[in-house]
């Protein structure tokens, strides 16, 4: 696959950008990755996805795709193998709601974390603790979501993770101490070089945060 052919939209420091690297890079596939500014859009970015207007777009041959669950469902059908989802349809449709559940609860949970004012309320870090404990149940004995291997929820779910260390500070809680199965899982995770490699330093998001909460009047 030509480079030219797939670009991302791109933004260091969004889970939802990174979800497509790795979906990217575990299919082999390179990539350009041309860095937005969050606070300076690109022309670009608002003609690739007008009614959202956001980061993760991935062009493939110029045409746009927007979200990331549906970039990374759309690269493991266009290129299926090696497969992310698991091969039956019971399988797919399992890793479907997980990822939904995802979606829909760890970001936001982890946002009313670092964007309260002083001291983190208790209500947020349970709320957190429970939706990571509800994920810990799902993973079970399994290495990771789909079982043995690497796949479709732990694409959608690990680089959320990147973001643990600063809601960690922020709120005064480890995940660790919490959730340990979670954890261990999050610790296999970074030892694949397609995670590792597009992760960024958890210190850097902390920064990156700290900053955003003053230019939000947070602080």
């Amino acid at each position: 696959m030509p480079r030219e052919e797939l670009v991302i939209l791109d933004c260091w420091v969004s889970p939802f950008c990174m979800r497509v690297k790795i979906a990217l890079a575990e299919k082999g596939l390179e990539y350009e990755a041309r860095e937005e500014d969050l606070f300076g859009k690109s022309d670009l970015l608002f003609n690739s996805n007008p009614v959202y207007k956001k980061v993760p777009v991935l062009l493939h041959q110029a045409k746009p795709l927007c979200e990331s669950t549906i970039i990374v469902n759309y690269i493991d059908e266009t290129w299926p193998s090696p497969p992310l989802l698991p091969p039956c349809s019971y399988g797919r449709a399992q890793a479907r709601f997980w990822a939904d559940f995802i979606d829909k609860k760890v970001f936001d949970a982890g946002c009313n974390i670092w964007r309260s004012k002083g001291e983190a309320p208790e209500e947020a870090k349970r709320e957190v603790i429970g939706i990571l404990k509800q994920l810990e149940e799902a993973l079970g004995e399994k290495a990771f979501f789909g079982g043995n291997t690497f796949g479709f929820v732990d694409i959608i779910a690990v680089p959320l993770t990147s973001w643990f260390y600063a809601i960690e500070k922020f709120g005064n809680f480890k995940v660790e101490d919490e959730c340990p199965k979670f954890s261990a899982w999050m610790k296999r995770c970074m030892q694949r070089e397609t995670v590792a490699k597009v992760l960024p330093d958890p210190e850097k998001v902390y920064e990156f945060l700290i900053m955003f909460r003053k230019m939000q009047g947070i602080d």
